[in-house]
């Protein structure tokens, strides 16, 4: 089998190295940006999870809760790293409970300041993502 000498013409190559240029290639590899603070950090897992209960004190799942429940554990996730989150909701939840049991999760020195920036973050997500939700409550109770 015999190969034919292929050629370039001149404007041929210029076009082509126009075509790379356009395309964005680069003759060196960009530098590595510094290492950002890892945000945003949570879980697959986490967020469906809360997605999900979420849905169920909505009233049930459908693509409206599914959408602003979504919105809200982002919102969530933008102001709160996981473990912040998993802390915060674990003191929150436990805060009740009665007794010896009970001050594992309202004794630590950082139970207080966890427990009000979550009410504080999961308020936020509330109001910025169940909008439309809020706006209705609130015709349907000055109607009254």
């Amino acid at each position: 089998m015999k190969i034919s000498n292929f050629s370039l013409k001149p404007r041929w190559a210029a076009t082509i190295a126009v075509v790379v240029l356009a395309a964005g290639c680069q003759p060196t590899p960009p530098e590595p940006q510094a290492e950002a603070k890892e945000t945003n950090d949570f879980p697959t897992l986490a967020r469906v999870e809360y997605v999900l209960q979420c849905m169920e004190e909505q009233g049930g799942q459908n693509y409206n809760n599914l959408y602003h429940c979504a919105c809200a554990i982002d919102k969530i996730a933008s102001r709160m790293s996981h473990d912040e989150f998993v802390q915060a909701q674990t003191f929150t939840l436990g805060f009740n409970v009665v007794g010896e049991r009970g001050a594992e999760f309202r004794d630590p020195p950082q139970s207080e300041k966890l427990r009000e920036k979550y009410k504080e973050v999961t308020k936020n997500a509330q109001e910025s993502c169940f909008l439309q939700t809020t706006a209705k409550k609130d015709e349907t109770n000055n109607g009254q």
